[in-house]
């Protein structure tokens, strides 16, 4: 896996915004480049706290030209359009022209059919209890041996939601409805079909007009195409070693992801979009104490890992509770966390996917890589409350990081 890390890099240095007002400028910069060193090939962080902001970009953005990457580029976020697409169904709800707690057969008796369709409900689908299986394998087959063949024959494939839908609605349940947590990116096609039958209108239009817009973001779009509009870093996947060089999936349609994850952003968009979400501009208060009423999510030892809300999540930091969500795609990882009261945030995308390596049981081990970023994003809402403790092998690196980084997953 050395050998993958290191392919391409170089000592480009970090390149940080000058208005650091507020900030420990150094530590901020050091620990992004200590992200880069530990093998990532490149990435980007905008933090926030209040009116002050700071953002730098550490390594490169490709790693044949050595092209440096820079804080502003464009990034494909994955599960982070979740936020976006449960914000956009919390506000029908507010319009009383969708129940919360209605099984999802009375909107679409067809999505899912017969009597798992009037026990799953529309609650079930945000917060991930429905059960429903993820689509990602059917769609992906060769993922399950970890293969890129999948991955490279579809990246100009168009997959419509139904078809989408049908591959997880077809699979063996995870669990009964409302049994238990497991995380399926068919939920949020689900919910994306739902917009659409409710509003009359194409759910990424939908959520463009009344959720995009209206947090003022200029820089997020849901692509109509294979092709990343702005500048961007390629983004390559290491498929846990498999992958070797890691292959390039800058350029890929993103129908697979849809509603779940295809959004495009800029780390300044996302943390202006979750200030605007957690402040009240895009929700009222009766909705946001919705979104944030969670279920536990645990690993395989059973230990809480974090809380799962409405397409939000929590996590406990060394300077307290942080919501907000994570995204993988191939090639990309993006997280976004803001304070409750959208005061203190961290948005950072990454340019190389699962670099680490699989034990015995198929789990991604620790990376010095993981370590570095927490240490980052600790020193960026934190101010280096609270040190990091460094992760031995088999254990999990604190504080708490992306799911992509503690579950093999393709996307999300």
């Amino acid at each position: 896996m050395a050998a993958v890390l290191t392919l391409g890099l170089s000592s480009a240095p970090a390149h940080a915004d000058p208005q650091s007002v507020s900030f420990d400028d150094a530590k901020l910069r050091i620990t992004l480049d200590a992200t880069h060193e530990a093998g990532m090939y490149g990435l980007y962080s905008s933090v926030r706290r209040d009116d002050d902001k700071w953002k730098g970009a550490s390594g490169v953005a490709d790693v044949r030209t050595k092209r440096p990457v820079r804080p502003n580029m464009e990034h494909r976020v994955g599960s982070i359009t979740k936020t976006f697409t449960a914000t956009a169904l919390l506000q029908l709800v507010e319009q009383g022209r969708i129940q919360l707690d209605a099984p999802i057969a009375q909107y679409l008796p067809d999505a899912v059919p017969g009597e798992r369709g009037q026990q799953i409900t529309v609650r079930m689908l945000l917060n991930h209890t429905s059960g429903i299986a993820d689509y990602v394998g059917s769609a992906f087959p060769s993922f399950a041996q970890l293969s890129p063949e999948s991955l490279d024959e579809n990246r100009f494939r168009t997959l419509r939601p139904e078809q989408l839908i049908k591959w997880g609605v077809q699979s063996p349940p995870t669990h009964a409805p409302g049994a238990a947590w497991s995380y399926s990116n068919t939920n949020y096609i689900v919910i994306g079909q739902l917009l659409e039958k409710v509003t009359g209108t194409e759910a990424e239009t939908y959520i463009d007009r009344n959720v995009i817009r209206k947090a003022g973001l200029k820089h997020t779009y849901f692509p109509t195409s294979p092709h990343i509009r702005g500048s961007h870093s390629r983004m390559y996947e290491a498929l846990y070693g498999k992958a070797d060089p890691p292959r390039e999936y800058s350029v890929y349609n993103m129908s697979w992801a849809g509603t779940a994850g295809a959004l495009i952003s800029t780390m300044d968009d996302l943390n202006a979009f979750y200030r605007a979400l957690l402040t009240g501009k895009l929700l009222g208060e009766g909705s946001l104490t919705e979104m944030r009423r969670t279920v536990p999510v645990k690993d395989a030892d059973g230990n809480t890992v974090m809380d799962y809300g409405l397409g939000l999540y929590s996590v406990d930091l060394p300077c307290g509770k942080y919501w907000g969500h994570d995204g993988a795609v191939f090639g990309a990882g993006t997280q976004s966390l803001s304070s409750p009261d959208g005061r203190r945030q961290i948005s950072y995308g990454l340019n190389l996917m699962k670099y680490q390596q699989l034990n015995g049981q198929g789990v991604p081990m620790p990376h010095a890589i993981d370590n570095a970023l927490g240490a980052h994003l600790v020193q960026a809402v934190c101010g280096g409350q609270g040190p990091l403790t460094a992760a031995t092998p088999g254990q999990r690196a604190t504080p708490p990081l992306p799911l992509q980084f503690v579950t093999p997953r393709t996307a999300g």
